[in-house]
């Protein structure tokens, strides 16, 4: 049950709050008749959500609030203000609140507050078991696992209250998403929209159009005005996702309007100024493209004010155990069924995976055993034949063909070591029907289907279907 501090110095007041929460029934519920009395009680227990004053006798709303968030940054802090005292509580957004109720308090804007509050602290809380590693400028690494809530909660925090671009970095299941939304949902944007484009699903003749609309006849087919995705996320935040694969053209459309604040829509002759926060996402290595020219080192710099590196689940074997819990509540709930934990040889299996989908392949095997597995712990035999080691697909017409080589046992951790029979000493050749051949496999092991293949084979969609038209395969050939 979640804990609540109600803090005013009017009792009338405080008494009829203290009501409203109990007639929801879903909460334990203390009082403090000022901030010196909220501090203490926060300093000897713990709280989910304090309700506050602004103006209260001996110490303030705002400076119990300074005093609160040094000590536990998790806890959520609404402020309850008088009309004279908006610019107050405004202030106190600003200090880590939130957000602020005018009095008097209407119930159902109660709720409601309190309902989008706890959304975000949840939201923070799946984040952490994501368990990132965030660079700060300071050179100081904060390290998140599900046991350092606090420390995750508390970076979120000072990263949200800023309106510099933030640039996500880690592999395709890491949770880069999650990580955005936490930075717009715990920020002073958070009641504006948040608006995710996934750059590598636009075609380039189509992409200046996507960010920044176009008008009427524009060109070929623009038969009405289009608003752009810029327009569309104003006061809010813009998530460009897959951010390394927008082409250079647009590169130095997009540096212009991070530096400017404005654009121009396809077709128009008049600027429109933009109040967005950019928060990008890539899987790629940038660095890398700056080298080979197909990347603005402008832009990355631009972008990169404040980095997030996300590590993958390959490199967090010990935190299988708990990733794979938290995912059991979840699932409970769901499938209404009471399953405790895991059998010692299925939670062998789930460490000994190499996990190329990261997070989002561990969420999938979770909901594949939970709808097979018919007793209170996860056995063996409910996991998927890949986490067994079974789903090895085989392909006798191979002119690349794999073999373990003899006596060779790999040891967790450690890549299988292959032997190659090639027909003939040409690299290129040999490397394209090596790919080919792969992608071959690869379908028929998850029977055709691109997203499955994309995602278990560690390959961006983009990239998947690129290969398979340069090769003339089919993936329905395979269903």
């Amino acid at each position: 049950m979640r804990k609540i501090l109600v803090v005013d110095d009017d009792l009338d007041l405080r008494s009829s709050i203290v009501s409203a929460l109990m007639a929801a029934g879903e909460y334990q519920i203390d009082q403090a008749c000022d901030g010196e009395e909220a501090v203490n009680r926060v300093r000897a227990g713990q709280y989910d959500l304090i309700l506050m004053d602004v103006n209260m006798p001996r110490m303030s709303g705002i400076e119990a609030l300074k005093e609160i968030k040094a000590h536990d940054p998790s806890i959520m802090v609404i402020m309850l203000t008088a009309f004279s005292n908006i610019r107050d509580a405004v202030e106190a957004t600003r200090l880590g609140a939130y957000n602020y109720l005018e009095k008097p308090v209407k119930s159902d804007n109660l709720a409601y507050m309190i309902d989008k509050a706890f959304k975000s602290q949840n939201m923070v809380k799946t984040l952490s078991y994501s368990a990132p590693v965030f660079n700060l400028p300071s050179g100081n690494e904060f390290v998140g696992q599900s046991n350092e809530m606090k420390k995750i909660f508390g970076v979120i925090d000072r990263l949200a209250r800023v309106d510099t671009a933030v640039l996500i970095r880690g592999e395709s299941g890491t949770g880069k998403e999650l990580v955005a939304q936490s930075l717009h949902y715990n920020g002073p944007r958070k009641d504006n929209r948040f608006v995710a484009v996934n750059c590598s699903a636009i075609p380039e003749s189509l992409m200046e159009s996507e960010f920044f609309g176009h008008e009427k006849g524009a060109f070929t087919g623009a038969d009405s005005r289009k608003i752009g995705k810029f327009q569309y996320a104003e006061g809010g935040t813009l998530f460009l996702d897959e951010i390394g694969e927008i082409p250079p053209s647009m590169q130095v459309k997009l540096l212009r309007v991070l530096q400017e604040k404005k654009f121009t829509p396809v077709g128009s002759n008049r600027e429109i100024e933009m109040n967005v926060r950019i928060v990008a996402a890539t899987n790629r290595n940038l660095e890398a493209m700056i080298k080979d020219g197909s990347y603005r080192e402008d832009l990355f710099y631009r972008l990169n004010v404040l980095p997030i590196q996300l590590p993958p689940l390959r490199d967090r074997k010990n935190d299988i155990e708990e990733l794979s819990k938290y995912f059991i509540d979840r699932f409970n709930t769901r499938y209404k069924k009471n399953i405790t934990g895991f059998a010692e040889d299925a939670l062998a299996a789930l460490k000994a995976h190499r996990w190329p989908g990261n997070i989002r392949e561990l969420e999938n095997v979770m909901e594949h055993a939970f709808v097979l597995e018919v007793s209170n712990e996860i056995n063996l035999s409910s996991l998927p034949d890949k986490i067994r080691g079974l789903d090895i697909p085989e392909d006798d017409d191979a002119v690349a063909s794999l073999s373990l080589e003899e006596g060779s046992v790999p040891m967790e951790g450690e890549a299988m070591s292959f032997k190659m029979s090639i027909q003939k000493f040409d690299f290129q050749a040999s490397k394209e029907e090596f790919e080919k051949q792969f992608l071959i496999n690869a379908l028929r092991a998850f029977r055709g289907k691109i997203n499955q293949t994309a995602l278990h084979a560690n390959i961006p969609k983009k990239t998947l279907l690129r290969k398979l038209e340069k090769y003339g395969i089919t993936a329905k050939d395979y269903n």
